[in-house]
């Protein structure tokens, strides 16, 4: 979806998704080139008008990665509310977060991540136009990522997922949550 505000101090609603490869040596977060900046990125992108977050980061996944929803679980904390009368329960974000997305600070994204974990290679290609340069990468690659390369965010999120959020939450079915 094309950006929907455009005027400066408009902001975008995004969902993303930082996915973990735990089938490795050391747990690997997978990032991509971003085609337009150029930059390490989580998977996501744009909530359309017409879906939630959870809808939003479940299409990007597919259509940026090649991953099938089945071949992820979702991390959740321990203790949350499981189920909800009269409304859809959504999964809970590692973060909500409000950023620049261009390097004059003129657009901004505020975007809901979720922590995803796998363990194999998609079993699809991602869509016609997506970025096709992937990098997995451990902590300590994540940490030697150049400045000029990845999102200072991107990386401290990425770093907190790694390093607190793999080890203290639980892994979910994506079937348990209304997509």
């Amino acid at each position: 979806m094309a950006h929907i505000h455009t005027n400066p101090g408009e902001h975008d609603p995004t969902a993303s998704a930082f996915i973990i490869r735990t089938d490795t040596v050391k747990p690997k977060l997978l990032l991509h080139v971003h085609k337009k900046l150029g930059v390490l990125l989580q998977t996501g992108g744009h909530i359309e008008v017409t879906e939630t977050p959870w809808q939003a980061v479940c299409h990007e996944i597919t259509e940026e990665t090649g991953y099938k929803l089945d071949q992820l679980k979702i991390l959740q904390p321990p203790v949350r509310i499981k189920s909800l009368t009269g409304a859809s329960l959504h999964p809970q974000p590692v973060v909500h977060n409000t950023h620049n997305f261009d390097p004059k600070g003129i657009h901004k994204h505020t975007d809901i991540s979720y922590a995803f974990i796998t363990e194999g290679d998609p079993q699809n290609r991602p869509d016609e136009g997506e970025s096709v340069i992937f990098r997995w990468v451990d902590v300590a690659e994540l940490r030697a990522i150049e400045t000029n390369k990845i999102f200072e965010n991107v990386r401290e999120i990425g770093k907190f997922v790694l390093t607190e959020i793999l080890s203290t939450w639980e892994a979910v079915d994506l079937a348990d949550f209304e997509n």
